[in-house]
């Protein structure tokens, strides 16, 4: 057996060496082997075999990037964004989509193994309908270029804006307002927020679109109370842009990485969107969480749906509910749907989105998941179904806890992060659920993000 020093003594940095890409990481790197030691090589492709030159050297695993690519994989295909990979949104423009659907479903597979100890059967990835044009939602960070405001992504683990006029995963209409937005404003005087100093106007520019209706949202995020001309900006963005329904300004003068602050003024239309999911209406305000792709969202609420099994007799917990959409597409078949939310904002939402519905069996609690859990058992509230949708962090040990005292017969576990979710499933599975089947959801085509579902059953229950 080799040493680590024997190994560290013969790769060192800047050193050139030929290896084959075997694999991708969670990360989005691929992987490949030097004499036992794992190398990782960002924007590299399963089957390249390439010229590597290292750039880093640590105990158990190296960096490197490609100095000449000497086979491409046969799944390599040509980027077709200028910004790629500069501004650190997608990760796999240089692979074809059938390989990224294999990656996302290895990304699940390695999780559940390694992190979660599981060994559960993982479905091949559902794929999305379009790989393209597909975010309903975008906020572009805006940044001065020359002496104008221009909106771009930051670039990986920075805070450096790469210009990007024309994400390819924002429908076209979207990027345009955006360079319409900037130049108009320039033209107005208004500048662009310097994070460093602290000082500027302009912070975030913010498009939601409305599949229903193909109408938008246009949101300025802004470090002061508004901005010089916002009557005359109303007028030239609306004379462009028939199809933005409202115009709000939302104030964030703190010193934070959150892009949206607590306070919204609206200076065109009414403030809020509307949209349908699985033939839910929903009223989108900026605070709002809705899915960023409406066709994939489909496919998963429709996964979900059938993995929660839920019927006449049964209430549904919907924790993390955002506007409600999950559990008001189950609200029509079952007795009661309980759906918990920490924005209050998003609740509002939620609570109007079961009007319209005239779904009068849906309860909103707002508060943190914990402790409306804790509410539920104090009021020895029976839950039959519980849907839970955390965020990429996924659920505190608590949390689970307060869930698993709730007793439900079934949850279906619902995650962006195969890292927690694997976390989370081996919890439960700990607490006497069994998971099942696994069904990875491509959510995010072409960034390194995947959805995954699973449902799992009480011990203490048998389905009929």
């Amino acid at each position: 057996m080799r040493l680590i020093s024997d190994i560290l003594s013969i790769m060192e940095k800047n050193e050139i060496i030929n290896l084959k890409i075997e694999s991708i990481s969670s990360d989005g790197n691929g992987v490949g082997h030097h004499d036992g030691m794992a190398v990782f090589v960002p924007f590299s492709a399963p089957g390249d075999i390439a010229d590597i030159k290292i750039v880093k050297v640590l105990n158990r695993y190296a960096f490197g990037i490609i100095d000449t690519l000497t086979q491409p994989s046969a799944s390599r295909i040509e980027n077709d964004c200028d910004a790629f990979p500069k501004c650190g949104g997608c990760a796999f423009r240089h692979i074809d989509y059938p390989t990224e659907l294999a990656v996302k479903h290895d990304f699940v597979t390695s999780a559940l193994k390694h992190i979660g100890n599981l060994d559960v059967e993982v479905h091949e990835t559902l794929s999305a309908q379009c790989a393209e044009r597909y975010r309903n939602k975008v906020q572009f960070p805006v940044f001065n270029n020359g002496g104008k405001l221009d909106i771009g992504f930051f670039a990986p683990r920075s805070h450096r804006v790469v210009s990007a006029r024309d994400c390819r995963l924002q429908p076209k209409i979207v990027n345009k307002i955006a360079v319409d937005v900037c130049r108009i404003l320039s033209e107005l005087g208004v500048t662009a927020y310097d994070e460093a100093a602290q000082k500027g106007e302009l912070r975030h520019i913010f498009v939601r679109t409305s599949n229903a209706t193909g109408r938008i949202m246009l949101c300025l995020v802004v470090n002061a109370q508004g901005f010089r001309g916002e009557q005359r900006f109303v007028r030239e963005i609306a004379e462009l842009y028939p199809e933005i329904e409202t115009v709000v300004v939302n104030i964030n003068q703190k010193n934070t990485n959150v892009i949206l602050g607590d306070s919204v003024r609206v200076i065109h239309g009414c403030g809020y969107l509307s949209d349908e999911l699985c033939g839910v209406a929903a009223r989108l305000s900026p605070f709002s969480f809705f899915q960023i792709n409406h066709a994939a969202a489909e496919i998963l609420y429709h996964k979900i749906s059938e993995l929660a099994g839920a019927g006449r007799d049964d209430t549904v917990l919907d924790m993390y509910c955002g506007a409600g959409t999950i559990g008001l597409s189950l609200a029509k078949s079952v007795k009661k749907v309980i759906g918990v939310e920490i924005v209050p904002d998003t609740v509002k939402d939620a609570c109007y989105n079961a009007q319209t519905m005239q779904a009068h069996n849906c309860e909103f609690i707002a508060a943190d998941a914990l402790l409306a859990a804790r509410q539920l058992i104090a009021r020895k509230e029976k839950i039959d179904v519980a849907v839970v949708d955390p965020p990429r962090k996924g659920c505190s040990p608590e949390t689970l806890d307060a869930l698993v005292s709730l007793s439900p017969k079934r949850i279906v576990m619902v995650s962006c992060n195969p890292a927690t979710f694997a976390r989370d499933l081996a919890y439960l599975a700990g607490a006497g659920y069994t998971p099942g089947d696994v069904w990875p959801v491509d959510m995010f085509p072409r960034t390194k993000h995947v959805e995954a579902v699973c449902v799992l059953k009480s011990c203490n229950f048998k389905d009929k």
